[in-house]
Order: structure tokens, then C-alpha cells, then sequence
């Protein structure tokens, strides 16, 4: 029904006869003569239609935005003065000479172009007209490309790609499971994948030595705005290769992609030890655009009378830090209220700060709520430190470690961005040499990654002092967004029982790992990986704010599809089915 594609007709194609199909993106009716701006996947053109041609010309006069059509005309120059430099097709138009509406359309509940001002759940309900716009499909235009890239880079590296089940049973990933019920197996249920970690293991153990997929994967976690509850990963592994390998294999695939996709060259990628990541920008995932970082004063502060200080300092697992802020002293005292409320939303029970506003007058030159808690050796031994200089302001954290990461690691970032220091820029990183578990609330232990990374050392020395154990892993990070994380994997038998053993699972262990354990001792290979998140690269990639605007069909923030009105109730018949039944809020509280 076409003999060329809406956006590919140019000024080479004048005077030839053409036919196009697509949509009414824009009419205009210009004293008799009609502008029909029809649009497909490619782009946009400009179709002309004037009373000369009465049967096309009466068609056209009821044709509105989003109808269906299908024209045959001659392509001419744009008359002189008319030309459009902001479209790929300006310089011409089309001569409409037949025209038929395949389809007509109902007006539709919001503008379909750049200008759109719809609300993000009208723009979901309506999903299908919203991936209409131009600016969405190319969005998902690019992620078709950099998923073509990826493909390329790792097949010519002789990975092969391997689907791995998405009904399985359920696993420690560190967010809860979405469980299907088993019809054929009363009681039981299925786990979509978290990822396919241990299919890929169990696929390295099978000989497959070079592994990869486009997973799609799930997690019932609480959404944020880099978050879906159904997401694809660019998921690798591979059989006798260091950190290293995996490492340079996935630089080498980002510069590719960044290369060929964006015409761009991505920097060095300069490594950082947790330890030093946490320290310096209180994030594990830092932004290394933003030039701020975090000095610890707790050495300044044990002997401080003012308690806010002293106790954290003179507690291990508590920190003291500073922040300094060029420039910040002009913050009026309603903004800094404003930052410590922000902090608040991180666990942090207030901002402390000092304004220095002629340092060279001592003390007197400084303006602080906090002075007089502080001996003036100690508050100018801290400015020093942190290398002040008149109109800056210094903001300070005191409270547990993870507290103070947290909100002044957000703080960060955020006076990055209004103070104008955050650089317009690439900036990625590796994060290496990450603690093998974390404490939970309870006092237990959970793996960072995931129990199947391998620890540095032997399964001994794990047990003995299981909280400083630290793990083969290693994540890459753009601009403050993690992309994606790896690690080498356990690959005996013993090791990977001594990790069960010290997260405390007991017969756990067995029941949902035994599969594992046994394979692990028939001539596993060292193997390792990593898995990138695609949704999260596409969206850096194209500049936008929030994953759902490079996914097809995403969920809202409540992990709901408002267009086809999921989760939805099941009828009684599909519950018997599946040996289900629904306990009710109200007949709860009857009984």
C-alpha cells in the first residue's frame, strides 16, 4: 500500500510519482487549498490536496487528526519561501492526486506531538496513541538498535544466546518474588526469574563456556522512577575468565554502543574501590560529573562537647562528615531548611552548616547556629580541611554510617545540580572490591550481590570473620546510575555450602539449592559475568527522566497497567482451578 515511507521522501525524489500510508499527525486549511502533515515511523510529510481534484479534495476536507489514510501523488519542491529546515522532509512536498481514509478516528483524549501536556496516567491509559509521537518512537527506535548492537558485539565475541525459563522456583535476590500458582501441582507455586543467575551458572557447568541473553526479569519491589517491576537485562557469563575479561568484554560493548548509536566516545573508566566510593561520595553508584565529596572530621570531633558531634565520632559504626559547597554561602536560611528537610527523607535528624563569609576575620568572619558548641580551633581545623574559601557554606552529617551515606551522599547530588557543578558530561566507573554480605535488621547476614558471588579467600577464613569478607564483584556505573553489576562466581561445592552456612539458611540451603550443590561438584569451570540493565541504559542513552518512557507498554508507580486494567480480580472457576482462595479484608475482620 505504499511505495515509500513518510520521512525517506527528499528532494531526489521530485517529480516521481509516490504512494504513503500513515496517520494524520496535523490538517490545515489554507484559503481552499488543504495541508495534510501525514506521519509513519519515519518521520513526517507534507501532502497537498487543492480544489482542482474534486474527489480527492471533498476527501480530504473530512479527514482530522489520527485518521488512516492512504495517498498517491507527485513529489515537487516546496514553493520558494515555504521550506522547512526543522523537518528531514521540508524541502518538498507531495501533490496529492487520490486519497483514501482506511481508517477515521475519534478525537483523541490529548495531542499527539512534542507539545503534549497530558499527565503521565492519561498518557499510560492511552498508551497506543502515546507511542504514536514522534519523540517515543524514537526512543524505542534506539533501543532496537543499541539491543541489534549488543547482539553484534557479543557474537562476534562468540557468546551465543541461550532463552533460559521464566517459570522456575523462587530465590534469594534480594527483592520478593512474583509467585504463579500451579494448577497441576495443588499448593506449589512457580517464581518468575529475578534474573536467570543460576540458569547461566548451570548453563557454564554444561559446557556452553560464552553465554547471553536478553532476560526478561521480575521483582515485586517498591517502584522508583529507574524502576519496573518488569525489566530486561542484558545478561552475560562466560567460563574461565578473570574480573578482568568480563570487565574489558562489557568497556569494550559500551564504547561500541555509544560509538554507533549516540556518535559519541565514552572516556576512560577509572576504578574504585567500594570502600573509597562510599567514603568519598557516601554512594556505592557516584556520580563522578559532580565534583563535591564527603571529608570525614570524626578525628575532630571526639572531644567536642556538643553531643550531636561527639557521639557519632567516637562511635566505629557512626560517621562525622563534611560538605563544603562553593559559592554557598548566598543559600538564603529558607533553602537550607528546605536541605534539611531533604535530608530528613534519608533518616537524618537535622543539617548543621557554617557559612563563611570572610575567613580571613577567624571566627567572626564565620555565621553558624552551631558555633557556640564548637571550640573555634576545631570549627577552623575543619574548614581547613575541607578547603573552604570565603561564600562557600559547609554542611555536616553525624549519625550512623549508613544514615550519613545516604542523606549526604543525596545531598550531594543535589547541590551538585543547583549550585550548576554537576558537568555536562559522560562519566562511567567501576566499582570493585564490595563487602560479600551486609548486615540485616535482625543482625543476620544477606549477600550484597547475591550468595552465589565467589568471596576473596577460602570457605575457612569466610566463616571465621564472615562480616569483613569481601567478594569478587564489580559494578559499572554512568553518571550515578548503576548499569550493571558482576562478579566471578563460586564454583565449588564447598565454598558455596560454607556462604549458606554463614548467611544462617541451615536446611534451607538444601531444599532450595541442592540442585546446586550437587552440580557444583562435577567439574564446575571458574566462570563469571555481569548483567546490565537495558531500560536504565536506554534511558540515559536518550536523555529521558524516567524508565517507562523507553518501555513499550510500562507499569505506573503502583505497578499497575492502567491501559489493560491489571492486576485484575480472576473469576471463581480459574481459582478452584488453580486451588486458590481469595481471604477478604472485611470477612477477616468479621471473625
Amino acid at each position: 500500500m505504499r511505495s515509500h515511507y513518510c520521512g525517506t521522501l527528499s528532494a531526489e525524489h521530485v517529480g516521481q510519482d509516490v504512494e504513503i500510508s500513515g496517520w494524520v499527525h496535523r490538517r490545515r486549511d489554507h484559503g481552499g487549498v488543504i495541508f495534510l502533515d501525514v506521519r509513519d515511523r519515519t518521520g513526517i510529510v507534507q501532502i497537498v490536496y487543492d480544489p482542482d481534484t474534486e474527489g480527492p479534495f471533498a476527501t480530504a476536507e473530512r479527514v482530522r487528526n489520527e485518521f488512516v489514510l492512504h495517498v498517491r501523488g507527485r513529489v515537487r519542491p516546496r514553493p520558494e519561501g515555504t521550506v522547512n529546515p526543522d523537518m528531514a522532509t521540508g524541502e518538498i512536498e507531495v501533490l496529492g492526486v487520490e486519497l483514501d481514509i482506511l481508517n477515521p478516528s475519534a478525537t483523541p483524549p490529548f495531542q499527539l506531538d512534542e507539545h503534549s501536556e497530558a499527565g503521565e496516567d492519561v498518557r499510560l491509559r492511552y498508551r497506543y496513541l502515546d507511542l504514536r509521537r514522534p519523540e517515543m518512537q524514537q526512543r524505542l527506535k534506539l533501543r532496537a538498535e543499541i539491543t541489534s548492537c549488543v547482539r553484534r558485539v557479543l557474537e562476534e565475541a562468540g557468546y551465543w544466546e541461550v532463552e533460559t525459563p521464566t517459570l522456575s522456583r523462587t530465590t534469594p535476590e534480594g527483592a520478593r518474588d512474583y509467585l504463579v500458582p500451579s494448577r497441576t501441582h495443588p499448593g506449589q507455586f512457580f517464581a518468575l526469574p529475578q534474573s536467570p543467575q543460576i540458569y547461566k551458572q548451570l548453563l557454564m557447568m554444561s559446557g556452553f563456556d560464552k553465554y547471553y541473553q536478553i532476560a526478561r526479569c521480575y521483582r515485586d519491589e517498591d517502584l522508583r522512577h529507574d524502576r519496573q517491576p518488569e525489566f530486561t537485562q542484558i545478561d552475560i557469563e562466560a567460563s574461565f575468565v578473570t574480573a578482568a575479561d568480563i570487565m574489558s568484554l562489557t568497556e569494550n560493548m559500551l564504547r561500541r554502543l555509544f560509538r554507533e548509536v549516540l556518535d559519541t566516545d565514552l572516556p576512560e573508566f577509572p576504578t574504585l574501590a567500594w570502600n573509597d566510593a562510599m567514603r568519598r561520595f557516601g554512594s556505592d553508584r557516584p556520580d563522578l560529573r559532580n565534583p563535591l565529596e564527603l571529608v570525614d572530621i570524626a578525628d575532630l570531633m571526639g572531644d567536642v562537647e556538643f553531643k550531636v558531634f561527639q557521639g557519632p565520632a567516637n562511635d566505629p559504626r557512626s560517621r562525622v562528615v563534611a560538605l563544603r559547597a562553593p559559592g554557598g554561602a548566598s543559600l538564603s536560611r529558607k533553602v537550607i531548611d528546605d536541605y534539611a528537610e531533604f535530608v530528613g527523607r534519608y533518616g537524618a535528624k537535622g543539617l548543621a552548616y557554617i557559612k563563611v563569609n570572610a575567613l580571613a576575620d577567624g571566627i567572626s568572619g564565620l555565621q553558624s547556629p552551631i558555633l557556640k558548641f564548637l571550640p573555634d580551633a576545631v570549627a577552623l581545623q575543619v574548614l581547613e580541611r575541607v578547603g573552604a574559601v570565603d561564600g562557600d557554606v559547609v554542611f555536616f552529617g553525624a549519625d550512623k554510617a549508613g544514615v550519613v551515606n545516604d542523606a549526604m551522599g543525596a545531598l550531594r547530588i543535589e547541590l551538585g545540580r543547583a549550585l550548576g557543578l554537576t558537568e555536562d558530561r559522560w562519566a562511567p566507573c567501576w566499582v570493585v572490591d564490595w563487602p560479600m554480605f551486609s548486615e540485616t535488621r535482625d543482625g543476620g547476614l544477606a549477600a550484597e550481590h547475591h550468595p552465589f558471588t565467589r568471596p576473596v579467600g577460602t570457605p575457612q577464613a569466610l566463616l571465621a570473620n564472615p562480616k569483613e569478607a569481601r567478594a569478587d564483584a564489580y559494578d559499572v556505573v554512568l553518571n550515578g546510575y548503576e548499569l550493571g553489576g558482576g562478579s566471578l562466581r563460586v564454583h565449588d561445592a564447598e565454598m558455596q555450602a560454607a556462604i549458606f552456612e554463614a548467611m544462617n539458611m541451615g536446611q534451607e540451603a538444601q531444599n532450595k539449592f541442592g540442585f546446586l550443590l550437587d552440580a557444583l561438584k562435577f567439574g564446575c569451570p571458574p566462570h563469571g559475568g555481569i548483567a546490565l540493565g537495558l531500560d536504565r541504559l536506554v534511558m540515559l542513552m536518550t536523555g529521558t527522566a524516567a524508565i517507562r518512557d523507553v518501555i513499550a507498554f510500562p507499569k505506573t508507580q503502583t505497578a499497575a497497567d492502567l491501559m489493560m486494567s491489571a492486576p485484575s480480580e480472576v473469576d471463581e472457576h480459574q481459582l478452584r482451578e488453580l486451588h486458590l482462595r481469595i481471604r477478604r479484608e472485611e470477612q477477616q475482620a468479621g471473625h
